[in-house]
């Protein structure tokens, strides 16, 4: 007996649970308007009127760039901008787009005025990014058929489109490719705890999820300032409170957060080892990358770019041109004593 296949589509679409929420709940959670945005609003107020202006003349708007850490709203970005202008979105990513005809393919596939959302765009490698120079000045294609002195090249004017690149290192995009942004660059800036009570409160209206106030102030400023974290500790503690039968409530949320090994203000349990290890081992520091990475059994760049970036936000870490240095706070934090040199090592 042969048994039907589930077509594609049932895997991907439509699927909601009883209270009517997308399965896929963090795309069900992004803002559908302008208005549902909350905080980033000197972007807004450009992109409004890049966009407004765009349609008054009848252009498409010019292409933009979006660069901060992650979490912060990219990608909502994008579909709002495809939102307001009723246009289509095609998205796809830096290294997804491996080969220049994987670039040609999706150009040559753009209706006019399409958006074209490039996401981690800094991971393009080289040759594609090269084909894309006068796609995003000029709308044209320029395509190499053959090799050495028979090579010739072809062009392809392709419809007009608009370009929205994201990316969380901006400084590995290269000046050329970052200068065709005539729309605007813009680097997305961290939350208030203020406008991360917004969004989980409006987060929990579509879980249909009661969370009071507390609970509420508890889950923000453990979230790290950054909207994805604030929704995925909504979500955890929302599953804590159901599977445990509790409300939710300040002393749930709690439970729930310090099951995941989230502190009050935030740190995570490899944060909390990294100044562990730096003021115990390493008596506060100074200590290089190398040496702490080897210690925490890391890779440097996960140290770098994943650890210690809130860290510095939070003022737990020093980086000096000697090394990583454990601050006063950290040391209070964590419950250590500190030192009579500790303010030295801070000079």
């Amino acid at each position: 007996m042969s048994s039907k296949k589930p077509e594609k589509s049932e895997k991907v679409l439509k699927n909601k649970d009883s209270s009517g929420v997308d399965s896929f709940l963090d795309q069900a959670l992004r803002p559908n308007s302008w208005e549902e945005y909350i905080g980033q609003n000197h972007i807004k107020d450009n992109v409004k009127i890049l966009l407004r202006a765009a349609e008054e003349r009848g252009h498409v708007p010019e292409h933009v760039l979006f660069y901060g850490p992650p979490g912060l709203g990219k990608t909502t970005l994008a579909h709002l901008i495809a939102k307001e202008t009723r246009k289509q979105i095609k998205i796809t990513s830096g290294p997804a787009i491996e080969k220049v005809g994987d670039l040609a393919s999706i150009l040559t596939n753009l209706s006019p005025g399409d958006i074209l959302f490039i996401d981690e765009i800094h991971r393009l490698n080289k040759a594609v990014e090269e084909i894309l120079y006068p796609a995003m000045e000029s709308g044209v294609l320029d395509i190499i058929i053959g090799k050495g002195p028979s090579a010739r090249t072809i062009q392809l004017d392709l419809p007009a489109f608009t370009l929205i690149a994201a990316t969380t290192r901006v400084a590995l995009i290269s000046s050329p490719l970052r200068s065709r942004f005539s729309g605007g660059v813009f680097r997305l800036e961290f939350y208030s705890n203020d406008e991360l009570e917004k969004i989980i409160r409006r987060s929990s209206k579509l879980l249909n999820t009661e969370l009071d106030e507390e609970a509420l102030k508890e889950i923000a400023k453990r979230s790290r300032f950054t909207p994805r974290t604030a929704n995925y500790f909504l979500k955890r503690a929302r599953d804590y409170a159901q599977v445990h039968k509790k409300a939710l409530d300040k002393k749930t949320v709690k439970e729930a957060l310090n099951m995941l090994a989230v502190d009050d203000i935030g740190l995570n349990s490899s944060d909390r080892k990294f100044l562990e290890i730096l003021i115990d081992k390493f008596s506060g520091g100074p200590v290089g990358l190398k040496t702490i990475a080897a210690a925490m059994s890391e890779e440097e760049a996960t140290v770098e770019e994943v650890i210690e970036p809130y860290l510095l936000q939070m003022g737990l870490l020093e980086r000096t041109s000697r090394g990583r240095i454990a601050t006063e706070k950290a040391y209070v934090h964590l419950g250590f004593e500190i030192s009579g040199d500790l303010q030295k090592k801070l000079l």
